[in-house]
């Protein structure tokens, strides 16, 4: 069986917390989209971990963690972070890395910086992990394959057409130190000594698996709204976010695919530009932030203070409506105790209209929200195992979000522990 943990919104749902809790009883785990521009924070017996690379299953004995074809693979990244997690006493992981994965390159994280600095104000706050670079090469057809490292003849040749390209860039537009093909080939060398050990047919190896009976759990990045064709283009990531796109990026079946879970945050939250209609300012998102999360609001990867803001409903309609949602896990809800009452966005205002329809960006850009405000309970549910336990409130939010979503909110997260959670028998 396999089922996909994916996030509804802008990223920083929480799918670390609930793939890290799903993958004990997984077999395999498979990250399939994006690099190390985002990252989800675990909290487990052994400290707390921001992976960015490795998928949220690498604490477990018993799981294989795939790196899976339609990764940005940033080979030296990677490597850190496996000796990262074993110096703090986790056990060493079973990691496999497709042989179809595509390299992340210094250039790629070069050219990211030089092209936001080229933007100036015009530019899309990337994180500068060089992942748009990275699949622009990928999809031109100059990005390095991993099975190509073992090929020498491939390699040097790709090499030497590959600089000349870039230095044209580099030269010309950029004004920036030219790429030394020698010190590109020597690179990928040790790229490749580094990587030689996780290789292999990782396709293969889930389709044997899933003929044993196995469990398999495919691990999104980022969410639905950050989607190069459905999220709030352009400022958008560089590789699909949904779980339609989990079957190419770990090489199954479309049909394998039996669940879908998608993470949707109690608040909203977002780091980085793009349209936000839910967004707050000032003092209300501080005290938001200041709540947020285990230590508060602050990207994985970047440190950078989250934008804050209240529950969108329509934009998490949207979001598990094109995720292809069959259940949904609503997490941080324990952060809302200490409001008197709580706004949920329920429509936008868009030119004098009301709509409860998710637009395209250029109407988005002029999307007002539309407010319906829901008394808040106003009590520590950290704690509580059972949903009765919850207070009234509480229930009446976590109920509004359902019906506004249509889809059966099946886990409530009420902590940043792997095992505070809610989970909620559906009548």
């Amino acid at each position: 069986m396999v089922r996909a943990i994916v996030g509804a919104n802008w990223g920083d749902e929480g799918k670390g917390k609930i793939t890290d809790m799903l993958g004990e009883k997984s077999d395999i785990i498979v990250r399939f989209q994006g690099g190390s521009n985002a990252g989800h924070t675990i909290i487990n017996e052994y400290g707390k971990f921001a992976l960015h690379l490795l998928p949220s299953g690498v604490f477990y004995q018993h799981t294989t963690c795939i790196i899976g074809n339609g990764v940005a693979l940033n080979i030296p990244y990677l490597q850190k972070e496996i000796d990262d997690i074993v110096s703090k006493g986790v056990p060493k992981p079973h990691i496999l890395v497709s042989d179809r994965a595509q390299i992340l390159m210094p250039y790629h994280i070069d050219f990211d910086a030089y092209e936001e600095e080229r933007l100036g104000g015009k530019a899309f706050g990337s994180t500068k992990s060089g992942i748009a670079p990275f699949y622009s090469d990928k999809y031109a057809k100059i990005g390095f394959q991993v099975s190509e490292l073992f090929d020498e003849d491939t390699l040097v040749e790709k090499v030497a057409r590959v600089a000349e390209q870039k230095n044209i860039l580099l030269e010309h537009m950029y004004h920036k130190p030219l790429i030394d093909p020698k010190e590109l080939l020597e690179t990928l060398h040790e790229y490749r000594d580094m990587v030689a050990p996780y290789v292999c047919d990782t396709s293969l190896y889930i389709s044997n698996a899933l003929k044993e009976g196995k469990t398999v759990l495919l691990e999104g990045q980022l969410g639905t709204l950050k989607d190069p064709d459905f999220g709030i283009y352009p400022m958008v990531t560089s590789s699909s976010t949904l779980a339609a796109y989990g079957a190419i990026g770990a090489g199954i079946a479309p049909y394998e695919i039996k669940d879908i879970i998608t993470v949707v945050k109690a608040y909203s939250s977002a780091v980085g530009a793009g349209e936000f209609v839910s967004e707050i300012f000032g003092d209300e998102a501080d005290e938001l932030r200041r709540r947020g999360g285990d230590g508060g609001e602050f990207g994985a990867t970047t440190g950078r203070p989250r934008r804050m803001g209240w529950f969108d409903a329509v934009a998490s309609r949207y979001g598990v409506r094109m995720q292809g949602a069959t259940e949904v896990a609503l997490t941080v809800l324990d952060v809302l105790g200490y409001l008197d009452e709580i706004p949920v966005c329920v429509g936008y205002e868009i030119d004098g209209e009301v709509t409860k329809d998710f637009p395209v960006t250029a109407k988005l850009k002029k999307a007002k929200p539309v407010y319906e405000v829901l008394p808040g309970w106003k009590e520590e549910i950290r704690g509580i195992t059972k949903y009765e336990d919850l207070p009234e409130n509480c229930r009446k939010y976590i109920e509004f979000i359902e019906k506004e979503l249509g889809v059966p909110v099946t886990m409530v997260s009420n902590g940043p522990g792997r095992h505070e959670i809610i989970h909620r028998a559906q009548a």
